[in-house]
């Protein structure tokens, strides 16, 4: 859109004006006849040092948006420096299962309680444990109900809000109940329902990533987990770039009778905004206690991006998006 709006000449000559003469705008994302006419977007390590240099020193554009433009990138570095902990341990999960145990009878009694371990983890205020299910559900490792068990769950940015808001421990209880027993009753359900699961083998994640595991599955881990963070923190970087926690607050204000259908389409977001904008409104009686769970059970934090980025079956992606 800001490549229609602006023209695409005109950003190069501002990057060039600018000083970074090793970075040139070629195409749009996902233009594949530009890509197969040879026209790649460029920069390099030296024209970051530059941008970087100029943005601590409010050199970029001013003090104003220059200080904007570092607290969106510190936000998304810290959403991502709290991902990698658990990145990195569902990577190893990963790479133990397929090189040590490889034995697909003892992987389906241990997934028998999935839901029920889905459901306990999945209210730790702490999105990672979505994003380290997304990841084992992507190598099968995990049944697709533990994977909803974990995403219905997921409390993200809700606990730490309601104990700084000083809410009541019946209030707390109620929320990560509800949110508890309704993943665990679905979760249990979609197991017995989707029973029938294709094993996905690691080895096409290590040949895709040119992770050579076979050599030393904690390097590998590292690498895979560097590789996702990467592009975690670039999505990060556009969220916290267009979305305005204040606007879908107020938007919600004015929709009263959609809420309902407005927080679930927030809790959609991919990052902690989403969980943050919804227990807000909910502390401060803007929507009912109904709306806040609706949104609620839908924010999954990263967990949704994840498994989009991991799992190549799009069709089933699809699907596990539309029946959550």
């Amino acid at each position: 859109m800001m490549i229609d709006y602006l023209g695409m000449d005109n950003i190069n000559s501002y990057i060039k004006k600018e000083g970074y003469n090793e970075t040139v705008l070629g195409r749009k994302m996902m233009d594949f006849d530009a890509i197969a006419a040879g026209r790649e977007n460029y920069s390099s390590v030296s024209d970051l040092g530059k941008f970087f240099q100029k943005l601590v020193r409010n050199q970029c554009v001013n003090s104003e948006y220059d200080t904007k433009m570092i607290d969106i990138l510190l936000d998304a570095l810290l959403d991502v420096l709290k991902l990698i902990p658990f990145l990195y341990l569902s990577f190893v999960i990963m790479e133990l299962i397929e090189h040590k145990l490889n034995n697909q009878k003892k992987l389906d009694k241990i997934n028998k309680f999935g839901p029920i371990a889905g459901s306990t983890l999945g209210i730790i205020p702490q999105c990672g444990f979505s994003a380290l299910a997304s990841n084992l559900y992507a190598a099968r490792v995990i049944t697709l109900g533990t994977l909803f068990s974990i995403y219905l769950s997921t409390s993200d940015e809700m606990l730490p809000i309601l104990i700084s808001h000083q809410s009541s421990i019946k209030e707390i209880v109620l929320l990560l109940s509800t949110k508890f027993a309704i993943g665990l009753v679905f979760g249990i359900i979609i197991d017995l329902i989707y029973q029938k699961r294709k094993k996905e083998d690691i080895q096409n994640i290590c040949m895709k990533d040119n992770c050579h595991c076979e050599k030393n599955i904690f390097v590998s881990s590292l690498i895979h987990t560097l590789k996702i963070s990467l592009f975690i923190f670039i999505i990060n970087i556009i969220l916290n770039t267009i979305i305005d926690e204040s606007v879908l607050m107020n938007f919600t204000k004015n929709n009263k009778i959609l809420s309902p259908i407005i927080t679930a389409l927030i809790g959609l977001i991919p990052n902690c905004a989403g969980s943050v904008v919804i227990t807000e409104l909910y502390l401060d009686r803007i929507i009912t206690f109904g709306s806040c769970i609706s949104g609620l059970l839908s924010s999954s934090g990263v967990g949704l991006l994840i498994l989009f980025k991991q799992n190549k079956n799009i069709k089933e992606n699809i699907m596990i998006l539309l029946i959550y």
